[in-house]
């Protein structure tokens, strides 16, 4: 029994001396910071992007998995393009066809102008037999009045006028015909010129698809998850990865209306984690929310305005982010520490352990 009663006793003085540090940890963290220092718990977070893909289709290969550092520019995953090689194809087949279509149209432009300057000389040549005609006309009706020729010939010679008068007015038949026949083929040309211009921007769409089918990343990051798996039918904008940017680091936490009233853009900030509190890391206030987050039902006293909490984000540096990218990780809890007061002097705790 006198054994069991020790044993009681030690575990019960364990349990007070836990509390009574934790107690003590406590009051050091909320009670000791010197004036111009507040603190608030918060969490460790980065920007994700979504490596998601523009055009439907099918999976090929995935080359990253989950937890990988990636670069800039480094190729993620592939889509299968079999299909959009062979929109490719059949757009640069229309834009052969295209281009011989212009040279045909083209063709006939120069052959119906051909034809417009036959006519025209046509019309010349008509109208100088109808000036011979209409000059033998005159002739024999002056010497139709004596007898001079019979009145045949004078028949003879005016219906041969009256031809001269229909064969040019079917010569400019013809060059009337002719010349609508070269507005015509000129609009043929500008069609298939437009052509052209249309399957040159589909082949341009198409290997723009085709490029976007090899997934990149677009900054610094680690792959956080694989949403689908190589086979898998994507619709567009379906996603294939998420990844956490790991240029673009924060820690958010909150602060009494009366402390986060006081944060100013750009004041400096000290992190402790709680996974690593050896380590103190440097960062800068970036964001002030100006709306509360934890608002009573109703904020009428100022006993009750000053329970408000207000959300604050600090940024850090992305220079000692790359510095000591291996060791980022989001998800971590810690607390944050800022200056209130620019002049305020930090603790000799958060500057002996700054993290360079």
């Amino acid at each position: 029994m006198t054994k069991g009663r020790n044993r009681w006793l030690i575990v019960l003085l364990a349990v007070l001396l836990a509390a009574g540090g934790y107690y003590a940890w406590q009051n050091f963290a909320n009670d000791s910071l010197p004036p111009g220092i507040a603190s608030g718990n918060g969490r460790i977070e980065a920007v994700e992007i979504d490596i998601a893909t523009k055009t439907p289709g099918r999976i090929q290969e995935i080359l990253v998995r989950e937890g990988d550092f990636v670069t800039v520019g480094q190729v993620l995953a592939r889509m299968d393009t079999t299909q959009l090689h062979a929109q490719l194809r059949q757009a640069e087949a229309q834009l052969r066809r295209a281009i011989i279509s212009v040279d045909t149209a083209k063709s006939l432009v120069a052959q119906r102008e051909a034809e417009r300057k036959s006519a025209t000389a046509v019309i010349a040549q008509r109208n100088a037999e109808l000036d011979t005609a209409d000059r033998k006309l005159q002739r024999s009706e002056q010497l139709i009045k004596t007898n001079a020729v019979p009145q045949q010939v004078l028949d003879d010679d005016r219906a041969a006028a009256e031809g001269a008068k229909a064969a040019v007015a079917a010569a400019e038949a013809q060059l009337a015909a002719a010349e609508a026949a070269i507005s015509s083929t000129r609009a043929q040309v500008v069609d298939a010129e437009a052509s052209i211009d249309a399957a040159r921007a589909a082949i341009e769409s198409i290997k723009a698809d085709i490029n976007d089918s090899i997934l990149i990343t677009p900054r610094d990051g680690r792959v956080q998850f694989r949403v689908a798996q190589p086979g898998e039918v994507l619709a567009a904008g379906g996603r294939v990865l998420n990844l956490v940017d790991l240029g673009d680091v924060y820690m958010t936490f909150f602060l009494p209306t009366a402390q986060a009233g006081r944060v100013a853009i750009g004041a400096e900030v000290r992190i402790v984690l709680d996974a690593a509190p050896q380590y103190v890391i440097p960062a800068k206030a970036s964001f002030v929310a100006n709306v509360a987050q934890f608002t009573p039902k109703t904020v009428e006293t100022e006993e009750e305005r000053q329970k408000l909490m207000f959300r604050i984000r600090a940024h850090i540096s992305p220079d000692l982010l790359r510095r000591h990218i291996e060791q980022v990780k989001t998800g971590l809890p810690g607390r944050a520490f800022v200056q209130l007061d620019p002049n305020a002097e930090w603790p000799a705790n958060l500057t002996e352990k700054l993290v360079q």
